[in-house]
């Protein structure tokens, strides 16, 4: 049985620029960072599609000549409450 943090300590925050659209790609994958950069360089340096899924399971699909840059960051946990910093 899994808790919750070590559930949120999978998911990686994913943001995918796309040439000629003026919004970004947002999305939370269960995949690692490590994970998320090596698809991404397969994909530039293959010249094919980045394929990544989101925690939904839905996929997510940008032509490799498309992306203008990719932003991968691991997810915070959520403060809540009036504590100190």
């Amino acid at each position: 049985m899994a808790t919750k943090k070590t559930e949120t300590a999978q998911k990686s925050e994913v943001r995918i620029a796309v040439a000629n659209v003026s919004s970004d790609l947002a999305f939370e994958s269960p995949s690692t960072p490590a994970e998320i950069s090596a698809a991404v360089s397969a994909a530039i340096s293959a010249g094919t599609p980045l394929v990544l899924k989101d925690v939904r399971g839905r996929t997510i699909m940008v032509p490799a000549d498309r992306i203008g840059f990719v932003e991968i960051g691991e997810q915070t946990e959520r403060r809540v409450g009036f504590g100190s910093l």
